[in-house]
């Protein structure tokens, strides 16, 4: 590792806020720790996730709510068919210098300057209007007129998208998927968490989440996470599971059966960097298989492309990672 010794216990302190940072969110949202773990993972690692689920799981008050606790800039924009790409990044307007009356063109920023930008049912956009997060969410910036204007930094984009009505609905192409970090599924509350929800919710309890982590100590966990360590042996192990997912590479029969493209090499770099957060968010400084095995799911089950065999026998992308995982089991270094 590259840490300094005189570095670990500044970093351990910041480290150790992360359950904090959890228990503030719980003030509002009741259950769901895995999902809100997967979404700070996320952050630390400097990407963008895609959170799937059913209306009325309320995702957007979970992104408010982490939002809150980490004192950012929150930003909610709901994706419609006629929304165009202005709308997101904003557009220039004509204005008049009082003083010498002279006319210049003056940008205004679009609501995805902001720390953290819900882009609520992405789906339910055209292409066109996809498209325009594509800069954004790779480089960071958004070009208008040749200026570039750089977005804040931290920045993170969470996308929602409904899995049961696709009625007037754009699937994100397989280019534009890759570029989410982690594919998140949001499922039901168990019976007790759904009891507490609507005893909560119905009552007179208001919870807000305290802040604990400035923008600052965001940026510095996001670097701390790319010093974690990993072994030699598990970065050669995740390069296995993803050339496995490959079905010209493949001797797994779940991938040459039901695998029309397998993962990018983008795949395994999502992958190490959300093991290393992973590892952080557990109070580690060294990615264990745990993580990795854990994060499979999320990093890969976007980027595979099935084809028409597996949807008419309806295998899903999980269970091929499943079986991935199954026929190359992860060892921890002696």
């Amino acid at each position: 590792m590259i840490l300094e010794k005189t570095d670990l216990a500044a970093y351990k302190e910041l480290v150790d806020k992360i359950p904090l940072l959890k228990k503030e969110i719980a003030k509002v949202i009741v259950g769901q720790e895995s999902v809100i773990e997967e979404i700070i993972i996320t952050l630390l690692a400097g990407g963008h996730c895609l959170l799937e689920g059913v209306p009325g799981l309320a995702k957007t008050l979970m992104v408010n709510s982490l939002s809150q606790g980490m004192d950012m800039n929150f930003k909610r924009i709901q994706f419609t068919p006629d929304l165009m790409p202005g709308d997101i990044l904003g557009t220039e307007i004509l204005e008049e210098d009082h003083v010498t009356g002279k006319k210049f063109f003056q940008f205004n920023r679009g609501p995805i300057f902001a720390n953290m930008v819900l882009a609520d049912e992405i789906n339910r956009t055209p292409s066109k209007t996809q498209a325009a997060l594509l800069e954004a969410m790779q480089e960071k910036v958004v070009t208008y007129g040749g200026q570039h204007h750089p977005l804040p930094d931290p920045f993170l984009i969470i996308a929602t998208q409904n899995p049961i009505e696709q009625s007037g609905t754009y699937p994100l192409p397989e280019a534009q998927l890759d570029r989410f970090l982690l594919y998140i599924k949001l499922g039901y509350p168990s019976e007790r968490e759904e009891l507490e929800v609507l005893e909560k919710t119905t009552g007179t309890y208001k919870g807000k989440p305290e802040v604990v982590f400035s923008g600052t100590n965001v940026k510095t966990l996001q670097k701390l996470t790319r010093e974690v360590h990993i072994d030699s042996n598990l970065l050669a192990h995740v390069n296995k599971l993803i050339r496995a997912t490959r079905p010209d590479h493949s001797e797994i029969q779940s991938v040459i059966d039901y695998v029309e493209w397998g993962a990018g090499t983008r795949a395994g770099q999502a992958l190490i960097l959300c093991a290393k957060a992973r590892a952080l968010v557990k109070g580690r400084f060294a990615v264990t298989p745990e993580d990795i095995k854990t994060l499979a799911y999320p990093v890969l089950r976007h980027r595979l492309s099935l084809h028409f065999r597996a949807e008419a026998e309806n295998v899903q992308p999980d269970a091929i990672i499943t079986k991935i995982l199954e026929a190359l089991p992860i060892h921890a270094s002696k």
